[in-house]
Parts: structure tokens; sequence; C-alpha cells
């Protein structure tokens, strides 16, 4: 995964960890652009009210701040599908504000999936990819929460190189 090499953060990514995250990336993209909806409990986890027991105040703040955010998210998103190579295996230079960029769309991708997923903060996830693969080992959510730790495990190893990243500015 991700380590330092000087003042980047680098990893090397196998074809298939290329091919996930360009489609997690692309999902996060996908899901802001196409159709948002407030009714989504996804989109709700992504962009929380602000005032929850105050519906209007809420929608207001939102018409002020949700274009932005938004832009933002999309933005951090892209920075993945920047980086990654385009086809195949490939290695992944990041600087500090590009290692920012994607911690913030790993974690945007991780709330997003949990909440589909439905872990919530006392989920053992261990327990829970165990559950699924007695149920059915070849199951959509099997994949998906492997996806789900594969991601949490990238973002700690880019938490762990960007601090000493941090340190040299």
């Amino acid at each position: 995964m991700f380590r330092r090499n000087g003042n980047q953060c680098v990893a090397t990514f196998a074809i298939d960890e290329v091919r996930v995250l360009r489609k997690v990336a692309g999902e996060v993209v996908g899901l802001l652009m196409d159709g948002f909806d407030h009714t989504d409990p996804v989109v709700g986890r992504l962009f929380p009210d602000i005032y929850p027991d105050r519906p209007d105040d809420s929608a207001e703040f939102r018409l002020y701040t949700e274009g932005d955010l938004k832009t933002g998210k999309i933005d951090q998103a892209g920075a993945i599908l920047a980086a990654l190579p385009d086809d195949g295996p490939g290695e992944v230079r990041l600087d500090g504000e590009e290692a920012e960029a994607w911690l913030r769309a790993i974690n945007d991708a991780r709330l997003a999936m949990g909440t589909r997923l439905d872990i919530q903060g006392d989920t053992d996830l261990g327990d829970e990819l165990d559950e699924a693969v007695v149920r059915d080992p070849a199951s959509s959510r099997v994949f998906q929460l492997s996806v789900y730790a594969y991601l949490g495990y990238l973002q700690e190893s880019l938490l762990n190189a960007l601090p000493e990243i941090e340190e040299r500015h």
C-alpha cells in the first residue's frame, strides 16, 4: 500500500486494485451528478442536515453550500481517477495535497458503501464478512464488504504515510 518516498506518498497497484478504485471513484461521481436525490440515505450521509430539527433552515443552508460541496467531492473522486494508471497495474505518486484529496474521496466512498451495507459504528467488519461468506461466498455482499475493508486499509496506509510528508513542509 502507500508508503513515504521523499515528499510523496507512493503505492503500486495491481490491475484489479486499479479497476476497483476506478469503479468506486466513478460511482461516487455518478451519485453526485446523476439524479442527486436528497431522500437517498447515502446522499443524506454525505450531506447531512446542518440543522436536523429545523428543515427550513437546513434547506436554506444547503442552497448556499451544496453546490460547492458537491463540486469538491467530485473533484476529490476525480483526483483518484486522474492519478491511477489508465489501464493495467502501476504506480501512483501523490504529493500532500493530492493525498488529502484521496483521503477525502476514500472517506466519501466508505461512507456511501457503509450506508448501503448498513455498517454501524459497532459493526465488527470481520464478523460481518465471515457471516456473509457462510451465507453465500459468491454474493455481491461479500465482494462489497471486501472492497469496503480494502478501502479502509488503503485509507489507513495513506494516513500513515501522510504525516511524515507534512512534517517536511
